[in-house]
């Protein structure tokens, strides 16, 4: 699903893992709203999310989380 953003912008909810999630993306977690400012690669294809907040999240190859994207205009 897309929809436009205030400003104009394009957002989309998409389905994010190890492999997909970028920074920038918004991740909801327990009611709140994170963005994901860093990511480092951990073995076995894990990867480590630093959020603007400071908090980190490890996630693995088979986690699913729903993040929304800012998409860019042409």
């Amino acid at each position: 699903m897309s929809d436009r953003a205030l400003g104009g912008a394009l957002v989309a909810n998409i389905e994010v893992n190890a492999a997909t999630v970028q920074r920038g993306d918004i991740i909801q977690l327990g009611g709140r709203a994170y963005r994901v400012s860093d990511l480092f690669q951990l073995a076995q294809g894990a990867k480590q999310l630093l959020f603007e907040s400071g908090e980190l999240l490890t996630i693995h190859t088979r986690t699913r989380l729903v993040a929304v994207r800012m998409l860019r205009g042409r």
